[in-house]
């Protein structure tokens, strides 16, 4: 009797128990509440003392019932509370997988093969918001030092100028002795110079470049600043306000803070003339870029898929035409409030600007980035995207029907379009996923691989290759051309402050984008670009020589100086009787100074055979042939001093005579 008593008890508290659990279960979604049985078999179960076991669902969502471990009664003479249906740990990882492939839609599709049909994807139309290429008159002649300056223009510079200017005076004050003249801007345009110099022609040590020693012997820095000068302005260097550095600081900690503070004033102006002196083509390029540095700061980052594995790390926006630099941003860690869509997302949407840029691009992106939230998003804003995808991620198909396997043939193609979403897979050396919302499967495309014969030969065939594997290839190296480009003749070197390493890459960054439009120019003026090594040299010269046609010093009277000093003044303005080229201080390129501006000689003119030259005398200021076979050069001079010997003895004979 006290058996069946709380035999009924027990079996009205489980009652209680499953019918609290069902209603709990009406709000979670179909799939869970598959796993759960009905209350009639929990309850027969119990009253046999026996333990439930579930149904599960697995990954590729047909229903399989887990082998359950043999059972063993409860003891009958106590109350044992009911058991949760809930699935094991290894059960909850099913469920995890379970729950995210469901988004697809594709769990039981099928993988489609390259003979089956795709439909044309509804690409938009290209609309640029402005004319692609360089934004500049065409139909003018501009200097390397004018394209330069577009980027660090005299604002700028004379910004710099002034806040190095503070920064001294701060060290002063707080006991650094160093002496300090205040910079000016042209002496700034030579320290940028000397920096694109150094670029040029490396050596090991700074004070190298100063070096007297006879290996060395470089003696154009020399002409341009001693070396104390150009460390003096390398330590001071300051880009923003020593005084609003310090209100900065004291709102370390809050939303108002700025990681890039120091770095602002140069940075929002690069930025701002990358893109208005260029609008890029139509397919795009973003990836990461890093500048390398052993600085102790929060910025730097690590990444083991880079040649350089420690640095700064910038999300850089770039046209694949060329490789110029059209945005970019530093990454300032996990800083600000969290979107939730993750770091690639919100890169990618920081340095894409609509009303800046228009619409009907083609971005072209990798793994790190790619994700069907984000390309359904650029879709939405009339963007097309292409990149390769992990397999893991969100959103990817989780079908295994016809799916690509291990033993595959070099060549094959699996895919599947949802919507405007097409996934593609293609077995290369190993497994290719992508993602595309542009592109066809296959139209065609073919490309040679190495493949092993039966024989064990190793023959070039030609294999199919989807269109979205050939334009990424095409078009994902605009960031890797651009910092090819920078690092051929970097400027940079090791600093003590991690903000003048960022400063020296902005000079970089200046350099190889005024490179890019000189190029541009030059196409469309249908001329010869010079090439970067001929282009950073004359950009160097001009900097070097900025400033010596301006407005003279104050001149110091004649009356108040010496003897000695009025001689030397004479002296150092007296032409001397030397050659020189007749086009020498004008910019010419390298390949025309032999032939640019050549004139007929004087001696030579007089005769039927006269012959041009590019020589002339810098005192007499006529051209004169100088070459192996005639030297005109000796025999102008010599006739001058044959007729001023004659005509200083016919200023003696009158005197002679009338003593």
């Amino acid at each position: 009797m006290e058996n069946g008593v709380r035999k009924s008890e027990r079996k009205t508290k489980n009652v209680r128990y499953f019918e609290s659990n069902k209603s709990d279960s009406n709000t979670e979604s179909d799939n869970v509440s598959d796993l759960e049985s009905d209350d009639s078999d929990f309850d027969a179960t119990y009253e046999d003392s026996l333990e439930p076991q579930p149904d599960f669902v697995d990954a590729e969502g047909s229903e399989t019932s887990c082998m359950s471990p043999p059972v063993t009664p409860v003891k009958r003479g106590r109350l044992t509370p009911p058991v949760s249906p809930r699935p094991s740990k290894g059960h909850a990882s099913r469920f995890k997988h379970r729950r995210r492939s469901s988004s697809t839609g594709h769990e039981e599709g099928r993988w489609n093969s390259i003979t089956d049909p795709d439909v044309e994807p509804q690409v938009p139309r290209f609309c640029p918001a402005r004319k692609p290429g360089v934004q500049l008159d065409t139909t003018k002649d501009y200097s390397h030092l004018e394209l330069f300056q577009l980027f660090f223009d005299h604002s700028v510079v004379k910004t710099l100028c002034k806040n190095t200017n503070k920064n001294a005076e701060r060290v002063r004050i707080l006991g650094r002795k160093c002496p300090w003249v205040p910079l000016t801007v042209p002496e700034c345009y030579r320290f940028l110079g000397l920096l694109i110099f150094m670029g040029l022609l490396k050596v090991s040590a700074l004070k190298d470049y100063w070096a007297l020693h006879r290996i060395y012997s470089l003696p154009f820095c020399r002409t341009v600043m001693t070396r104390k000068r150009f460390e003096v302005i390398m330590w001071t260097l300051h880009m923003s306000d020593p005084e609003e550095d310090e209100e900065n600081k004291k709102r370390r900690g809050t939303p108002d803070y700025d990681r890039l503070f120091y770095l602002r004033p140069l940075l929002d102006s690069v930025v701002l003339s990358c893109k208005a002196f260029y609008h890029p083509r139509q397919n795009l390029s973003i990836d990461e870029r890093m500048v390398g540095t052993r600085a102790k700061n929060m910025l730097k980052q690590h990444m083991k898929s880079k040649p350089i594995k420690w640095g700064f790390k910038l999300f850089v926006l770039a046209d694949a035409y060329n490789g110029y630099t059209c945005n970019f941003s530093i990454y300032q860690g996990r800083s600000g409030p969290e979107s939730g869509k993750g770091i690639g997302y919100n890169s990618v949407m920081n340095l894409i600007n609509l009303a800046q840029l228009g619409t009907g691009y083609h971005l072209y992106v990798d793994s790190f980035y790619t994700s069907t939230r984000l390309f359904r998003d650029l879709y939405c804003l009339k963007i097309g995207a292409c990149g390769t995808i992990n397999e893991n991620r969100q959103g990817f198909p989780r079908a295994r029907e016809n799916a690509l396997s291990a033993k595959s043939d070099r060549g094959e193609i699996r895919w599947i379009r949802d919507k405007e979403l097409l996934f593609v897979k293609w077995k290369d050396t190993r497994q290719v996923a992508m993602c595309t919302t542009i592109h066809k499967v296959y139209t065609g495309e073919q490309t040679l691989r190495r493949i092993l014969a039966p024989g064990g030969k190793w023959t070039a065939n030609s294999v199919p290759i989807p269109t979205a594997v050939r334009a990424y290839n095409q078009h994902m190296g605009g960031v890797d051309l651009s910092d090819a480009l920078i690092k051929y003749y970097s400027v940079a070197h090791k600093t003590k402050k991690w903000y003048k390493t960022l400063f020296l890459h902005f000079v970089d960054i200046a350099v190889v984008n005024a490179f890019l439009l000189h190029k541009d120019l030059a196409e469309t003026q249908k001329t010869t670009p010079l090439s970067q090594k001929v282009f950073r040299e004359q950009l160097c010269l001009q900097l070097v020589d900025f400033g010596e046609d301006g407005p003279a010093p104050a001149q110091v009277p004649e009356q108040s100086l010496p003897v000695k000093a009025k001689r030397a003044k004479e002296k150092k303005v007296q032409k001397s009787c030397i050659p020189v080229c007749i086009t020498e201080g004008q910019d010419i390129h390298y390949s025309l100074k032999a032939t640019k501006g050549r004139k007929y000689c004087v001696l030579c003119s007089k005769e039927k055979n006269g012959l041009q030259t590019i020589w002339k005398c810098e005192a007499c200021n006529v051209a004169l042939c100088l070459i192996p076979d005639r030297n005109c050069f000796r025999d102008w001079h010599s006739l001058l001093a044959k007729e001023a010997k004659k005509q200083e003895m016919a200023e003696r004979i009158p005197h002679c005579s009338k003593k």
